[in-house]
């Protein structure tokens, strides 16, 4: 009768794990709830209703907060203290882009530049009653912290980078200028992705994104073999200087898109289609061919197009010389320019930072905590492919593409 009894219990649990589909995300929201719970208590020294002469506080009543994790978001309620100096570590990857954020803001009322739009998210967020004390001391740990991982060595090997800037309006000597912030990410030789630099730079100049480099060479950047960027002069140049021996790939997406300029508008949709059949093909051989084709068909109808394809064909094709399982991933800049519209959405609320340090600080919060999503999740490629036939001569063979000889 007890083997039954056991028995019955085992499948109610094994139906559960089985069929519902929200039963691990209550579970953690569970286990995550009492954690907030046991932080207060020993933070305060003491329980709910519990006298004691240790006790260093009181509480006050729940915060309603989500976390984002893999079994789903988790729908927390965050204990809050009296006077307000209860922080929990559970979300402290979220906490510190929200304390750059709202820095900046508060930075903005101060400073009597601030729009009612701001004016109504600073009462929100934290009332009327701060200062510049109170901004300073908001973001000194946070500098420290931004600082650091900044200036991080760089300990393994980047056989791929990814190389964009966005720009953002900055308050400089009394007047608004647009400024690029210049981002890297580097697919580790672990297949991680990593965000490995972020700079803020007047202009997209050779000499900023020297800079930029040179300061990613001696925090110890090596193994570099493919860089991807769209075809901005400055920093093709800086890519010829500092990366000898490394190959370029020319982002075929802005690559497509800027010979398009040279199409009337109502051919563009067709003409769209059949350069991007360039890319997609299996390998450099029939990519070749098919341009070629594409070539042939508009030299007399568009002699500006089939010059410009010409001319940058041989840096868009640069990915077929590596593992075909990689292509889709290092042929663009797509996978930085999500994350640069992710940045976007944040920076909107501002629209126009106090000051440089405003900005960066800000950006880098955000960057610290993408970069810890991606290193803590799924790997983004696997690099084995990459260099098992590394030290094998390699040619290009017609309808095979890169063989091993």
């Amino acid at each position: 009768m007890a083997q039954d009894k056991n028995s019955s219990k085992l499948n109610e649990v094994q139906e559960v794990l089985l069929n519902d589909k929200d039963f691990l995300r209550r579970a953690v929201e569970s286990f995550c709830q009492k954690l907030l719970e046991e932080e207060i208590t020993q933070f305060l020294q003491a329980d709910k209703y519990q006298k004691t002469e240790k006790r260093c506080g009181y509480r006050n009543g729940y915060k309603p907060r989500k976390l984002k994790t893999r079994v789903g978001t988790l729908e927390l309620l965050a204990p809050q203290d009296r006077e307000g100096r209860f922080q929990t570590q559970l979300f402290a990857r979220y906490q510190r882009s929200e304390k750059a954020l709202l820095a900046s803001l508060m930075q903005m009322y101060i400073e009597g530049v601030s729009t009612r739009k701001v004016k109504e998210i600073t009462e929100k967020l934290c009332g009327t009653s701060f200062s510049r004390s109170h901004i300073s001391e908001l973001t000194k740990k946070l500098d420290e912290e931004i600082s650091y991982w900044r200036n991080r060595p760089l300990e393994k090997k980047y056989p791929y980078l990814i190389v964009d800037a966005l720009y953002e309006k900055i308050r400089t000597h009394h007047r608004v200028v647009s400024k690029g912030i210049l981002i890297i990410i580097g697919i580790g030789e672990d297949g991680y992705r990593e965000i490995l630099s972020v700079d803020i730079a007047d202009t997209e100049t050779r000499e900023s994104w020297g800079k930029v480099f040179r300061g990613l060479k001696r925090r110890g950047l090596r193994g570099v073999k493919l860089v991807v960027s769209d075809d901005h002069e400055g920093l093709r140049q800086a890519i010829e200087r500092y990366f000898q021996g490394a190959t370029w790939q020319r982002c075929q997406f802005h690559f497509q898109r800027n010979l398009l300029d040279y199409v009337r508008k109502n051919d563009r949709e067709k003409i769209s289609c059949e350069v991007k059949s360039i890319f997609t093909g299996p390998d450099r051989y029939f990519a070749l061919m098919r341009a070629k084709e594409i070539m042939q068909k508009y030299e007399n109808i568009y002699p500006k197009f089939v010059q410009k394809l010409e001319e940058g064909l041989e840096d868009a094709l640069a990915c077929f010389s590596f593992p075909a399982v990689h292509r889709k991933k290092i042929r663009t800049t797509n996978s930085l320019e999500r994350f640069n519209e992710e940045i976007r959405r944040r920076t909107r609320v501002i629209r126009i930072f106090p000051d440089e340090e405003a900005c960066l600080r800000l950006i880098c919060a955000l960057c610290i905590e993408q970069n810890e999503e991606w290193l803590t999740g799924r790997r983004y490629m696997k690099m084995e492919p990459l260099y098992e036939g590394e030290n094998e001569i390699l040619k290009v063979e017609p309808g095979k593409g890169v063989v091993a000889v």
